[in-house]
Parts: structure tokens; C-alpha cells; sequence
């Protein structure tokens, strides 16, 4: 979980799903604060979860449908793919149509999934694993930040593999084991997953530095956070500045559009930022060569949205770097890294969504954390 070594994603969403959502006796009262605050599965300060329900103040409620979109052809025909140029600048006009009502907290709730393989030779099979987060951050410096978690069980993860289960006496628990980075020869990380839900965890953390909530390239607070350009060449120029010519997550060099793009999609989905401010992201988004479109996908919760892509080549392969949008609303829904072609000896199969994280919903509350 060391933020500044260069671990394979899915390992560190496996670890922190592990942590947050092991019962107190296990991962203890709240670790620490790190010096950086980074973020994980596309969460600020911690991962959490489990639903509760939250008197919101207002404003980015992540809704549940595709809405009514430009580009549909007459007739009674399907629907032409719009180009993601067009996806982007229609969420950036819903964006910048919302309003808000700063809390006393931003509340987030999302469910995220990771799929790996268990067993060996023809006995092996894919399974995904479930969690939910939920995370409180304060508005206000000094404050604590809050984060919930809660393992939603492990399965199979496609009819095939279930049959493969089943045929291995449907074991409730899998053990598991990535490597510890990506391409390490010999040198796996293990845990073990059940079938069934387990114990919710709560806990609470004072800031990093007292003040600092995300990470943007750098660590922010929510005060550089709120006062972010809403003209999308001087948000590019802003985060920029912290743009060191590698990844977010390690020293793995990345082009500086592919960088914008990462933290970009974490601002959009993640961050309290203000409404002109997401829609500016989506617009800068927009003038990336590198982004395309994908056309209407539903995501893991059944939720239909445009889903736009940038593919890049890292030690595991081609991965596709996936954001699912509701254009009725200017919201993400959803990200998620795909396999395209993976490396050699790399044992993930091209297609397979390695992991995903579904935003249920995100908002301003002065509700208490609990």
C-alpha cells in the first residue's frame, strides 16, 4: 500500500478492499495520516462504504438511465455512435447548467470490482470481487474524514467460470494471489475472498496536513479544490504545473495528455469541485487526440451511459482506460481499466474488465457520518 511504489492496480484495490473492510480487531482504528493523499479506485482519502441514508444539501446525484442525447437517428433505427468530441461537450453544457449547495461534508458512494483468476490449468477460473465504499469529506479545514467499507462477496464471473466453480465443488472462499507488481517473476501477493458479504467497518482519520482531501497531481485542499478555473485552457494550464512527467500512481513515464486524462477523470467523478469546473474538465477532455468513443455501455449497475476511452501501453499490456457518462445529467457513472492485449506472461485474458468502480452517488450533506 506504500503510495510511491509502483504496484499494479488491481493489487492495490484488492489491499485496500481487504483493510477497509476488515472488522476493527484486524485493521484497527483509523492508520496515521499519510503526508500524500492518495487516491484509490478513484476515491479521495479512503475508501468506504455501505449505504446510509444521507439528507443531502444538494447537487451532483448520480442518476440511474440514459437520458435523451443529441445524435439520434430518425426512423425507428438504432442510435449512431457519437464521437467523443460530441459525448464530452454535451456532459460539459449539462454540467454547467447545475447548481449547488456546499455541506458540512462531500459525501461519495460507490461499489467497485476487481476480477482475477483462481485455480490451476483446466480448473481455472475467473471470479470477481465486490465492495462498497463510502467516504465523508469535510468541507472545512481541521475537520475529520470519514470512510465506510464493506466486502460484497466474490463470484463467479461469467457463466462459463460458474460452471467451472461448480465443477470444483463451489467453494465459498477463494484464495488469491496477484503479483506484487506488474510482469514480478515469483513475488505474489495472496488473500482470500467469500462468497458471502462481509462486516461493515467505520472509521475516521484527522487530514492530512489538516486540510489536504485529494489528490490532484498534488495534494489539495478543499479550498484549491473550490477555486479551480472554469475556463478549460487555464484548468489544463493549472494542473499542468504539477504534471512531473510520469504516472499518478509510480515514476512509470506518461505523456502529458495521458496524465491530464487520469487526473481529469478523478476530477470529474471524485471531487467537490464546482460545477463550471467539471464542465471546464470534460471540455479540456474534449481536445485530447487521444480519447475516443465507445458508444452506449451499461455498467455495472445496470446504468446505461456514453462510455469514452484512451488506451495505453504499461507493463501488463494494452489496458483501456474506460469513463461511462449519462449525458442527461453531465455525470459520470462509472470507470474501468479493460484488457486489450495483455503482455507476455501475463495471465489476463484480453476483454476482461480488470476492474471497475461504479459512482452511486455523490453529494453535499450535513448529515452526521455513520
Amino acid at each position: 500500500m506504500d503510495p510511491g511504489a509502483p504496484v499494479d492496480e488491481g493489487v492495490r484495490q484488492a489491499e485496500l478492499a481487504r483493510a477497509m473492510a476488515a472488522p476493527r480487531s484486524e485493521a484497527g482504528s483509523a492508520a496515521p495520516a499519510r503526508r500524500r493523499v492518495r487516491p484509490v479506485w478513484g476515491l479521495g482519502l479512503a475508501g468506504a462504504v455501505a449505504a446510509g441514508a444521507v439528507a443531502a444539501a444538494a447537487v451532483l446525484v448520480v442518476p440511474g438511465g440514459d437520458g435523451t442525447e443529441p445524435g439520434k437517428t430518425a426512423g425507428g433505427g438504432g442510435e449512431r455512435v457519437l464521437d467523443a468530441r460530441t459525448v464530452l461537450l454535451a456532459a460539459a453544457e449539462k454540467a454547467d447548467g447545475r447548481t449547488e449547495a456546499m455541506g458540512a461534508f462531500w459525501h461519495q458512494v460507490t461499489v467497485s470490482s476487481a476480477t482475477y483468476t483462481v485455480g490451476k490449468g483446466g480448473g481455472a477460473y475467473a471470479v470477481t470481487v465486490r465492495s462498497k465504499a463510502e467516504s465523508w469529506t469535510p468541507s472545512r479545514p481541521g475537520g475529520k474524514a470519514w470512510a465506510a467499507a464493506q466486502e460484497l462477496g466474490a463470484k463467479p464471473a461469467a457463466k462459463a467460470d460458474e460452471e467451472a466453480w461448480r465443477r470444483a465443488g463451489s467453494p465459498g472462499t477463494f484464495k488469491i494471489e496477484v503479483p506484487v507488481a506488474p510482469t514480478a517473476k515469483g513475488r505474489l501477493k495472496a488473500f482470500t475472498a467469500k462468497t458471502t458479504a462481509g462486516p461493515r467497518s467505520f472509521n475516521g482519520s484527522a487530514l492530512v496536513d489538516g486540510d489536504k482531501v485529494f489528490w490532484l497531481g498534488r495534494n489539495v485542499s478543499m479550498k484549491d479544490l473550490r477555486a479551480l478555473p472554469s475556463d478549460p485552457k487555464r484548468l489544463k494550464a493549472e494542473l499542468l504545473r504539477w504534471y512531473k512527467g510520469h504516472d499518478t500512481e509510480s515514476n512509470r513515464p506518461m505523456s502529458s495528455d495521458r496524465w491530464l486524462y487520469t487526473v481529469a477523470r478523478g476530477l470529474v467523478m471524485e471531487m467537490p469541485v464546482k460545477p463550471g469546473v467539471r464542465a471546464a474538465a470534460f471540455r479540456m477532455l474534449a481536445g485530447l487526440p487521444a480519447v475516443r468513443s465507445l458508444g452506449k455501455v451499461t455498467d455495472s449497475q445496470g446504468r446505461t451511459g456514453n462510455a469514452i476511452a484512451v488506451d495505453e501501453k504499461t507493463p501488463l499490456g494494452v489496458v483501456r482506460e474506460e469513463m461511462i457518462i449519462d449525458l442527461a445529467s453531465g455525470a459520470a457513472l462509472a470507470s474501468s481499466n479493460v484488457m486489450v492485449a495483455p503482455a507476455a506472461g501475463v495471465g489476463v485474458p484480453a476483454g476482461r474488465t480488470m476492474n471497475s468502480t461504479a459512482l452511486v452517488g455523490a453529494e453535499w450533506t450535513d448529515s452526521k457520518p455513520r
